[in-house]
Parts: structure tokens; sequence; C-alpha cells
């Protein structure tokens, strides 16, 4: 077997392939390519297939193209998608083009000095001066109507479970992603496509088109779209949000806590998908979180490889110490180094007030700080039963009624945070004037 084909198939990454694609593999170093098609200015988890796919594909000694879509992503690919995408405008799509195009090159070797060096390319360079009549003419006479109403990603939205109809924009798009092919075939020999098993129509139509117009044989390749082990779509959080790619809108702590959060089946099927752990490395882990599944091993590893991969050392350390913190295995030096963007996104959602920093700096004894002051707590009777309780915190640390609120306690020179019991937080922001 092929060592990219054998890759992907232990991993649990194949779902259709082209018959002979394993031929040609063997054959030489193969130009294979995925497209990503604009809808943000940053890639999120459920892009990390694809790239996971050609990193592979560069590894085993071929050749990975990125294609960004230019051109497709001003229609938008209807393949899974219930309901027609919204155009968008040009200034819009180049800031989407751009975030991509930087994101893939952290990825990929794009250095060019190995043969299989990684190439970016943009479909609109080549579609951007074709007209109507001559795509007619030279690209849809050799396509029926008839093959691509057979389509799943057609049929599903013309008679199918969405009945929402597809208007002509989208209709062509499988046309338009075929010619993509057809012309990388052309004019750099791509002879592989890749993509998730959605895609399948699209890149068939692609090797059909081929096969029509110059009599020649291209190939490829999908992988299962991932799901949870409920069967829902994967690559958001529970609370429905995309987690991104750009550290930007999604910080590393909340990346990495999204796969240390993943549940003991999915992790033994993420760990093989989304690390590049080696398989005797895996299947030993697996055993040993089989045996310890409460010390979530698999989890662990899972969210270490994958931040690491995605954001680098530096940010990785900082999640794990902003998780550490998060379930109280932190020393005070620790939790007072956070800095702010880690410390939002660690307490996110925690009520938050503002203080002036000149009140802080004078001090202000505990029970006052708790109750007029904060409002944290309803009165300066229920804050001093919390302080005899021993149930308040300051900055993680526990504190009495002797404790004095002052510049000491200020985290970046401008957070406090409080807590009473395990659950209960509070956060001052002191400000230097109100407004």
């Amino acid at each position: 077997m092929n060592s990219f084909i054998e890759e992907l198939t232990w991993r649990g990454l194949i779902h259709n392939i082209v018959p002979g694609t394993e031929e040609q593999l063997n054959k030489e170093m193969t130009l294979g390519y995925i497209g990503f098609d604009p809808t943000a200015d940053s890639l999120h988890v459920g892009s990390l297939v694809p790239i996971i796919l050609l990193s592979h594909f560069q590894r085993h000694g071929h050749k990975p193209i990125a294609l960004v879509g230019g051109s497709t992503g001003m229609i938008g690919d209807p393949s899974g998608k219930s309901a027609e995408r919204n155009l968008l405008d040009s200034d819009t799509l180049q800031k989407y083009l751009a975030g991509i195009k930087s994101q893939l090159e952290h990825f990929l070797d794009f250095s060019g000095t190995q043969p299989n060096s990684a190439i970016l390319v943009n479909n609109y360079d080549w579609m951007k001066d074709i007209s109507f009549l001559e795509f007619a003419r030279t690209i849809g006479k050799h396509i029926t109507v008839n093959y691509m109403m057979a389509k799943d990603s057609v049929k599903k939205r013309l008679t199918g479970e969405y009945q929402e109809g597809m208007s002509f924009t989208e209709f062509t798009y499988q046309l338009l992603q075929g010619f993509d092919f057809y012309h990388l075939y052309k004019t750099m020999g791509v002879k592989l496509q890749m993509g998730g098993s959605d895609q399948w129509g699209n890149l068939t139509t692609g090797t059909e088109l081929i096969r029509r117009k110059l009599g020649e044989e291209a190939y490829a390749i999908t992988c299962p779209l991932t799901t949870r082990a409920d069967g829902s779509k994967f690559g958001k959080s529970e609370g429905g949000e995309n987690i991104w790619l750009d550290l930007n809108r999604t910080s590393s702590f909340k990346f990495y806590q999204f796969w240390l959060n993943v549940g003991d089946v999915e992790a033994e099927k993420y760990i093989k998908i989304y690390t590049f752990l080696p398989k005797e490395k895996i299947e030993a882990l697996i055993i040993q979180h089989r045996e310890r599944p409460e010390q979530r091993l698999l989890q662990k590893h899972l969210a270490e490889e994958v931040t690491l991969w995605v954001h680098g050392k530096e940010e990785t350390e900082k999640a794990v110490k902003a998780s550490n913190i998060l379930f109280g295995k932190s020393t005070k030096e620790e939790f007072l180094s956070l800095d702010e963007n880690t410390f939002l996104s660690l307490f996110e959602g925690v009520p938050q007030k503002e203080v002036l920093l000149d009140d802080l700096k004078k001090g202000v004894p505990m029970i006052e700080a708790l109750s007029d002051f904060s409002g944290f707590l309803a009165s300066k009777s229920e804050a001093r039963r919390a302080l005899k309780e021993n149930s308040v915190s300051v900055n993680q640390q526990k504190v009495g009624e002797d404790f004095t609120l002052d510049e000491q306690s200020l985290l970046q020179g401008k957070y406090v945070l409080l807590q009473r019991g395990k659950k209960s937080y509070y956060i001052l922001k002191g400000i230097v004037k109100y407004i």
C-alpha cells in the first residue's frame, strides 16, 4: 500500500478514492490540491482536516497546492448547505483571502527550497478573464445537466431534506470547481484533488471534465466529515460558536479547552485525525487511557498536540497554565502572571464592575470590598459571614477579615478576581475615571 494512503487509512481519513489513485502516488511525486473558500478572514477547526491532508501529503514526499477561492468564494459552495450563502463584496473577499493565506503559510512549507514545496494559488487569477460565453462553450458543453443534477449537493437542495431550491449561480459551482481542477491539471500537472466527503460530487466533476476534454485520467480522495459521538457536526463549541484558528477570535486557552473537553470516544478518534503522533504512540496512549480514563490522558495529549501545532509552544504553555489555574492547581505567582487576554478568556461571562483605581490604591477593607464597594455580596453582614466561613478568595487565594484590597491585589494593573465558594466569581476592573 502507498505510504500516504496507508497513513490516511489507519487514521480514519479516507472515505472515497478514485480507482488508480494509489498507483499514481506510487509512480511519482504527485501534485495534489485542496480548495479553501473564503467565508471569513480566518479558518476554524472545521478547516483543520483539509490542512492535515495537505500536510500528510507533503510529509510523504508529494507536492501540495492550497487553492484559495477568489472566484468561487464569490458564489459559495452549496454542498451541505440548506440555504444560499450571501455574496461577498470585493473588499471583504480580499480581506478574507489575505487572512486565510497567512494561516496556510503557518502549516505548510512554502519555502520553495524543496521539490515538493507547497504552492498557493487563487482561482480568480484564471477565472477573471474568461467570459460567460467562452466558459459555456469550452466547459459547459462537456458536462450534461443530467450529470450535474445527479450530484447529492444538488438533489438535496432541489428535492431532498432542504427543499429550499437553488439559484443558477450555485448550480454552476460544481462546474467552476471542475474547471479549477482542469486548469491546474493542464497548466501545472496537478493530478489529484482532495476534500471532505460532501465534496465528492464536485471533485468527480473535475475528473470527468479532464477525461472528456483531455482524454486523460485524474484522481480524487475524500475523507469522512468529522462528527461528535452523537453524530452532530464537529467544529463548534457547545454554545454553537466557531472555534477559530485566529488568536484574536479564539484565545489559545479556549482553543485548548475545546479539545480537552471532548469525550472518551471522540478522543480516541480525534487523536488519530488531528495529531501527527505515530501509530505506536497513539495505540499505547489509548491502552493507558482505557485503564485510567479519569486521568483524561488522551484529552490532554490531544489538546496539547493540536494547540502546539496551531499556536506554538508559548501559547500552548499559556493555555496549560490557565487550565491549571481554572482547576485550582496553580501558585499565586502563576495566577498574577496571566496576561489580560488569557485572564478575560479564562473568566469569560463573569460579572464585572468598574471601580476607580485611586480608590483601590488607597486600600479597601475586605468587608467593604465585598459589599458596598463591589456589590458582589448583598450586605456587610453577608460579607462578614462569608469571610468567617473561609469561603472568600482574592485572585484565588483565601483571605480573612483583616485583608485589604490595594494596588498589590491588581492583576495586569487593573483587575481583581473575587470569589465565594467554588463557582461564584466577580471581577473588579480598575479605571482612571468614570466616563
